[in-house]
């Protein structure tokens, strides 16, 4: 069975502007899957060649087996899409704005209302979308990108103007989707979150794809250390010369991932029941931080 998105080789020239270089990728059903790089990478020129919006110099894009471009509007009707910048018509009303999106994507309108309680608009959808804030007006746009329960679904800075509320149930949208068997695609800047809510990550760099993998996948690629970190009431033990300490109870150090259990089987038997530990695993930020440095190198 082939995966929902498949790319192939796929390049992207703008004149003499190569936006992506021979990018290959597959995309699975029931995946959460983040596009991570830096302004200008190449991640919303990946996103309209997956939506068919435009088309790539050279590779092939195949999304649910068909051409995005050739498959027309039969096709588009099974993803959803949150562009980067929400616009609309601050003249009309939510629940008019939603009732549009539904008549072109062929979809009933009486399920908008679901669509609008889910994302918490229920009391606003009668307002003008002028009269609406940033964070109305992200959570409005995510609702238009859930009309017809996609199969697959585009978010581009999906949390840009969220409240931590509304972040937090964004992604258990995500969940749910992701639970039916949708392909979700997120491109965002917001590392920390894509940490606890991405399967697997896309890191690109100047059109390039320069990682993917889970975040385990990334860690061991990257052979980032860990960090330990000991908290006493009391004073510390001689913990040993590898330990830095940072005040009274306080020590810390660092080490290889495959290390940490070693560290760990010495230290047990020196703490006591009030001692805090901690460890600290290389954070997404850390290892988009390392691939790209190790890109730019010579």
């Amino acid at each position: 069975m082939n995966p929902p998105i498949e790319l192939v080789g796929v390049s992207k020239n703008y004149g003499e502007h190569v936006a992506v270089r021979d990018v290959s990728f597959e995309l699975n059903a029931g995946a959460t899957v983040a596009l991570v790089g830096h302004n200008g990478a190449g991640k919303s020129t990946l996103i309209k060649l997956m939506l068919g919006v435009t088309t790539p110099s050279s590779g092939s894009v195949r999304v649910l087996g068909l051409d995005p471009v050739s498959g027309g509007p039969a096709l588009r009707r099974r993803f959803g899409f949150l562009p980067e910048n929400t616009a609309f018509h601050p003249s009309i009303t939510g629940r008019e704005a939603m009732a549009f999106f539904a008549r072109l994507k062929g979809e009933p309108i009486a399920a908008n209302a679901a669509l609008l309680d889910r994302v918490g608009l229920s009391a606003a959808a009668d307002r003008r979308i002028g009269a609406y804030s940033k964070g109305m007006r992200q959570r409005l746009g995510l609702a238009q990108a859930l009309i017809g329960v996609p199969g697959i679904l585009f978010l581009d800075e999906p949390t840009t103007g969220l409240d931590p509320a509304s972040r937090q149930n964004l992604y258990e949208i995500l969940r749910e989707l992701r639970g039916r068997g949708a392909t979700v695609l997120l491109s965002s800047h917001a590392l920390s979150e894509l940490q606890d809510n991405a399967d697997r990550v896309l890191v690109l760099d100047r059109g390039n794809l320069i990682a993917d993998g889970s975040l385990a996948t990334l860690r061991d690629l990257a052979h980032l250390p860990v960090r330990i970190s000991v908290r006493s009431p009391k004073d510390l033990p001689d913990l040993g010369e590898e330990w830095r300490t940072l005040g009274k109870g306080h020590a810390t150090r660092h080490c290889e991932a495959g290390e940490k259990l070693a560290v760990l089987q010495a230290l047990l038997p020196k703490l006591n029941p009030a001692d805090a530990l901690e460890l600290d695993e290389p954070s997404l930020d850390d290892l988009y931080a390392h691939f790209l440095c190790g890109e730019a190198a010579p």
